[in-house]
């Protein structure tokens, strides 16, 4: 099937005119569409300057009262040795029956017990969802 058109309707200046508009709108378009991506990336980044200020405000906090809780836990293992051997005779916390077990090191200096000695007075289900959580990481 073919159409027939009316010959005097003027198609060729209906298209230049809508392509000039189409052209303009669009442009328009964009160019708001731009400013607005630049005011959003703008504070985008200021968002992100001030999470990054704030993680490095809190960090050293974060690693103070970890290490706090991790010494508070050490006490907590001495004073539980004590408790568990005050009828063995000749047992001093700290020693073998006496005998310091770091003989070179001096007395001040901390010797961080390994994972086991750590967890050696909890229930094996804290220390083994302790493990698996230090292998995820």
């Amino acid at each position: 099937l073919v159409q027939k058109m009316d010959q005097n309707f003027p198609l060729h200046e209906l298209h230049y005119a809508l392509r000039w508009q189409m052209i303009a709108g669009y442009a328009g378009i964009s160019t708001v569409g731009l400013f607005l991506y630049w005011l959003n990336v703008k504070e985008n980044h200021r968002n992100e300057i001030e999470m990054r200020s704030a993680r490095n405000v809190i960090y050293p906090l974060l690693l103070a009262e970890r290490d706090r809780e991790y010494l508070k836990q050490l006490r907590r293992n001495r004073d539980e040795e004590a408790e568990l051997m005050k009828n063995v005779e000749g047992w001093e916390v700290g020693t073998w029956y006496g005998e310091p077990v770091f003989k070179t090191i001096p007395k001040d200096k901390l010797v961080e017990p390994t994972f086991q000695e750590f967890y050696v007075h909890t229930d094996y289900k804290h220390m083994a969802q302790r493990a698996d959580g230090k292998l995820m990481n």
